[in-house]
């Protein structure tokens, strides 16, 4: 089984290239010519936009070929008071360049809306923001033109005291959005609400793709184990929706989150590294029947974490371990699991 090892948004390894600078909606409005103050968010977005791709060549130097690209690319994009501000005409040559570096480069890129993005209420001006935000990040991809296989990820929301209403409500909302909407999005377990079963079962609903975070399920399940579901949460990678866009000589591995519990006080927080045990205990259990798996590493360290899981990696390789170091940010590992190393 081949995995490829990803990062969130920002580097630790790299100075000075921050995809997120902002503008807050106070400084914003302090200043007096509106059109003056548009333009600047239009600079910081060009900036984000330059430092995107300087992270992209840094990933592509280091062998990593998944990505999670930061929301907050545009500041204020999605401001109810900036309704009429279409940022995209004047970026549209920034956003071409960095999806034309990710295609030329073969790279694999998300976003990862907030947790105010929530098809689950049952508040329609909750709903209205969720929709337009989940909408912005649909166009920003479009705006990389960008295949369905760049996906927005979401969760299915809060329950609201009734956990199967919720997820009808969430089933509901997502069969009104639109088609280029739809196509691109799949759907994460949580680590308080929707557990992985759970998850699982919208997704088999809709013909979602789920991504599986195994540090969610570890806090949040039903007494099951993970790989477990996999068969199950594999399958969801070759409903229609999931194969959009993807060449058929190129099947997309299906995508799971990996971080580590930060103490055994607070289980839920993210850790600065990974701990590899757990993370190879899972991916053992699944090598066999598992051609490939793309691992988005959600820890504090960022690409840091990436760097240092890897050189720990490296120094398990070899015959016994089953573990190949294929690149900077890729493995091979074989199966099946070996009682040895349980």
């Amino acid at each position: 089984m081949i995995v490829r090892f990803g990062y969130v948004a920002m580097s630790t390894v790299i100075k000075d290239c921050s995809p997120s600078r902002t503008m807050t909606m106070a400084s914003f409005s302090k200043l007096e010519d509106r059109e003056a103050a548009l333009r600047r968010l239009e600079s910081i977005a060009r900036g984000n936009l330059h430092n995107t791709l300087r992270l992209l060549r840094h990933n592509r130097a280091s062998g990593i070929k998944v990505y999670r690209m930061t929301s907050k690319l545009i500041p204020l994009a999605t401001h109810p008071e900036l309704q009429d501000w279409n940022p995209f005409a004047a970026l549209a040559d920034d956003f071409a360049e960095v999806g034309r570096y990710i295609k030329e480069n073969g790279m694999r890129v998300s976003f990862h809306p907030d947790h105010f993005t929530v098809l689950s209420t049952p508040r329609p001006e909750v709903l209205a923001s969720s929709v337009r935000d989940l909408r912005h990040h649909t166009d920003m991809l479009s705006a990389m033109e960008l295949p369905a296989t760049a996906k927005n990820n979401i969760h299915i929301g809060g329950a609201y005291g009734d956990k199967a209403s919720a997820a009808a409500r969430f089933v509901k909302h997502f069969q009104e959005l639109a088609p280029e909407m739809r196509e691109r999005v799949t759907l994460e377990n949580d680590d308080k609400t929707f557990n992985a079963v759970e998850t699982l079962q919208v997704c088999k609903t809709l013909g979602l793709p789920m991504v599986l975070d195994i540090h969610h399920q570890w806090v949040n399940n039903e007494g099951e184990s993970p790989w477990e579901l996999w068969p199950e949460i594999s399958r969801t990678w070759r409903t229609p929706l999931a194969l959009k866009d993807v060449p058929a000589d190129q099947p997309l591995p299906p995508k799971i989150h990996v971080s580590s519990p930060r103490s055994p006080s607070d289980p839920r927080s993210h850790a600065d590294g990974v701990e590899p045990a757990p993370l190879l205990a899972f991916l053992r259990r699944i090598a066999a029947d598992t051609p490939a798996v793309d691992v988005m590493i959600e820890a504090k360290a960022k690409d840091g974490a990436l760097f240092e899981l890897m050189e720990t990696l490296k120094g398990l390789e070899g015959t016994k371990s089953g573990i190949s170091v294929l690149n900077g940010a890729s493995i091979s590992i074989e199966g099946p699991i070996r009682a040895s190393l349980t």
